[in-house]
């Protein structure tokens, strides 16, 4: 039969009530009760009636998660951190695609699906600043990425400018000068590439060298195909380069491949980095250098700060924004020079 309260209560000789305040995350229980308590859970294979949870407290037990696209790698490994963190908490995860369109964006904040969870972590990519006022909404939400700050929700993202100055400092250092970079958009300032492309100019304004724009290739969504054109694009016009910058890893793969057909060897000729610490990137020919922005991080962090927000159910503080931590993964595709 499947463990019951009462059975991890037992084990763990202590009271229904704590076992259920360590399950709900309450801050009341001492650190040596709560380790007494999950390894109790664990040993036991205890999982919490949702159904019943949900009864009594007018909860769902489930949570939506809303992506732009799973096609897209870095939402699909941060949506699968995302159900992870959520079921270790005892909750189920609903997910939903938008495509990144700014309408179906602003029509998922007013769905009535929403009714079917308790709270909801969104990571919008076609809606913007002038959006913020969409997000005054009536239940719990958490907001990812970097088209919208200072809004009325609780923001957890990844220090994008910082983390791009860094990873061009990196190349800098190598002994790289003319860095290309893969997947600019065209005139965006707020936004993942707008940050990063500006965190690659602030390195490049300290190392005392001069932005050139010949060197930015622009693209659509960041897919490889589009890093691959993006490269063949600056090949084309025939400009000098020793490093690219591919603003997230799937770009700087695509590029890879690219500059590995045209006979151009990498790291040798030239270095090449990526954004984002996908799980395949160790594995690539050569191995991607690449900056991991704090995915897991956020990931835990977002379901936590939603499920603090569902049991505070609307008494908790001023919404806070919360940023990662980031790290450089030295690989071999950016050797010195």
């Amino acid at each position: 039969m499947a463990a019951t309260l009462h059975d991890v209560a037992r084990m763990a000789q202590v009271s229904i009530k704590t076992v259920s305040n360590v399950i709900n995350e309450r801050p009341n229980v001492g650190s040596a009760t709560r380790a007494k308590v999950e390894a109790a859970i664990a040993e036991l294979g205890y999982t919490p009636n949702l159904t019943a949870r949900g009864l009594r407290s007018g909860r769902k037990g489930a949570i939506t998660l809303a992506v732009p696209d799973l096609a897209l790698s870095y939402f699909a490994e941060l949506a699968a951190e995302v159900i992870a963190a959520a079921e270790a908490a005892g909750v189920v995860v609903l997910v939903e695609q938008t495509g990144g369109d700014r309408e179906r964006e602003l029509a998922l904040l007013k769905s009535p699906r929403l009714n079917m969870t308790d709270g909801l972590i969104f990571s919008p990519l076609g809606m913007g600043q002038e959006d913020v006022g969409a997000l005054e909404v009536s239940y719990p939400l958490v907001i990812l990425g970097e088209r919208i700050f200072e809004g009325p929700a609780d923001h957890v993202t990844m220090q994008n400018v910082a983390a791009a100055r860094a990873a061009t400092e990196y190349l800098l250092d190598s002994g790289r000068r003319r860095i290309a970079v893969v997947g600019a958009h065209e005139g965006e300032v707020v936004g993942s590439a707008g940050l990063r492309l500006s965190g690659y100019r602030e390195a490049l304004a300290a190392a005392g060298i001069e932005y050139e724009p010949n060197l930015i290739a622009h693209s659509g969504l960041w897919h490889r195909a589009n890093g691959a054109t993006c490269m063949r694009e600056l090949l084309a016009r025939g400009v000098d380069f020793d490093a690219v910058f591919g603003l997230n890893d799937t770009l700087a793969l695509g590029a890879m491949r690219v500059l590995q057909e045209a006979g151009i060897s990498v790291p040798a000729d030239v270095a090449v980095m990526g954004f984002d610490d996908l799980e395949e990137t160790p594995y690539s020919i050569p191995s991607l250098t690449t900056v991991d922005p704090g995915r897991g991080w956020i990931a835990r962090t977002a379901v936590k700060t939603l499920l603090q927000r569902i049991n505070d159910a609307g008494s908790g503080g001023p919404a806070e924004t919360r940023l990662a931590e980031f790290e450089i993964r030295r690989r071999e595709s950016t050797a010195a020079a």
